[in-house]
């Protein structure tokens, strides 16, 4: 079976991107309506598991995509 192109380890990590700064922001917005402290929005958004997942799987797409180009 051939593995993913250079063009389609682009594309899905452009999505990926996408989805974790969309994720982010809305965190951020939900945060702010609270009037929650900076730093304490910081600290969730930091240690939220969904988007540390994501950040895990960008990097080991980024080292992908390296390996096999």
């Amino acid at each position: 079976m051939k593995g993913p192109t250079e063009e389609e380890f682009k594309e899905s990590i452009k999505e990926l991107s996408e989805y974790k700064h969309r994720l982010e922001k809305e965190l951020f917005t939900i945060s702010q309506k609270l009037k929650m402290p900076q730093e304490k929005i910081k600290s969730i958004i930091n240690s939220h598991k969904e988007l540390n997942q994501i950040k895990t799987i960008l990097s080991k797409l980024n080292n992908r995509k390296d390996i096999t180009t």
